[in-house]
């Protein structure tokens, strides 16, 4: 499997914030990361994609916290 730069960053966004939101279970992050970056599906420029994700997936989590 051939994975794009956007999905390495999507990667390893959710492992920050797995270390950072732990507490909330990896299966509440990955829903939340998954549903940020659904948000995006269809942004014709992906260049900021990754960092609107985690300001959204953040923002989730933290209401949460």
């Amino acid at each position: 499997m051939i994975e794009t730069a956007e999905e390495r960053l999507i990667i390893e966004l959710e492992r920050r914030l797995i270390a950072s939101y732990g507490h909330l279970g990896q299966e509440q992050i990955s829903v939340a990361v998954r549903s940020a970056h659904a948000a995006f599906d269809r942004s014709p420029i992906r260049g900021f994609v990754p960092l609107l994700v985690e300001r959204r997936a953040r923002a989730e989590l933290a209401q949460t916290y």
